[in-house]
């Protein structure tokens, strides 16, 4: 069975990067990278896409005259490297509604809050300064509104008394790395589907309490 290609958009360090290239690396792994794309010259996750024989297009959205023609250019190189699927790993960009339509349900971003709560930025400070008691990362498809679209899975930590953004940030990225592998597989499976604005799993897939049984590697 031919493996998903996989296309990385990232913007800093690529910690979600580096655990996808570490499950792609792995065998039975369902999916590769075929294409890291960053938005900066100086992101870390250069080097570990670089390190690990990963073609990469650095494409400055400075060099654009707006949104969609910076997009344009992301989706030629995209397609040009055969990519079926794309994950956000920390790209700190806004994509333009036609880019998000032309990889629609193809598309995937983790982010740092359990959705619809704190959508945007500083999500850590603000759950620590509402003083909730569980916040988490959400995986889900990208649409046009921000931070919206189906959720595919969420995994959920305690906020301690004594959290920073920082500390809470930390506990909440374990998770992150453990949620997107197991989940692109699922997706590279054909076991994760969206219905009705709703994500179905299929072939008897159970998230279980800590993802047990979908980050073990398939026999």
């Amino acid at each position: 069975m031919a493996k998903l290609k996989l296309g990385v958009l990232i913007s800093g360090s690529g910690t979600n990067l580096q655990v996808l290239i570490d499950a792609c690396a792995t065998a039975g792994y369902p999916a590769e990278i075929a294409l890291v794309i960053s938005n900066k010259a100086t992101a870390g996750g250069i080097a570990r896409a670089e390190a690990a024989g990963i073609p990469v297009a650095v494409i400055s959205h400075k060099d654009f005259d707006g949104r969609e023609a910076f997009d344009d250019a992301m989706h030629e190189k995209l397609t040009e490297a055969g990519v079926e699927f794309i994950c956000l790993a920390g790209f700190m960009r806004i994509l333009s509604d036609r880019f998000i339509e032309r990889w629609h349900d193809r598309m995937i971003n983790i982010h740092p809050s359990l959705l619809p709560a704190y959508r945007g930025l500083d999500t850590h400070a603000r759950a620590i300064a509402d003083g909730v008691r569980f916040a988490g990362c959400t995986l889900h498809y990208v649409r046009p509104d921000l931070d919206n679209g189906p959720i595919i899975a969420q995994a959920v930590v305690p906020v301690l008394p004594d959290d920073t953004p920082d500390t809470l940030a930390a506990r909440i990225q374990v998770q992150e790395h453990r949620l997107y592998p197991a989940i692109v597989r699922l997706i590279a499976e054909g076991k994760v589907t969206v219905e009705d604005g709703r994500v179905v799993y299929g072939g008897g897939v159970d998230l279980g309490e800590n993802l047990t049984d979908i980050t073990s590697p398939r026999t």
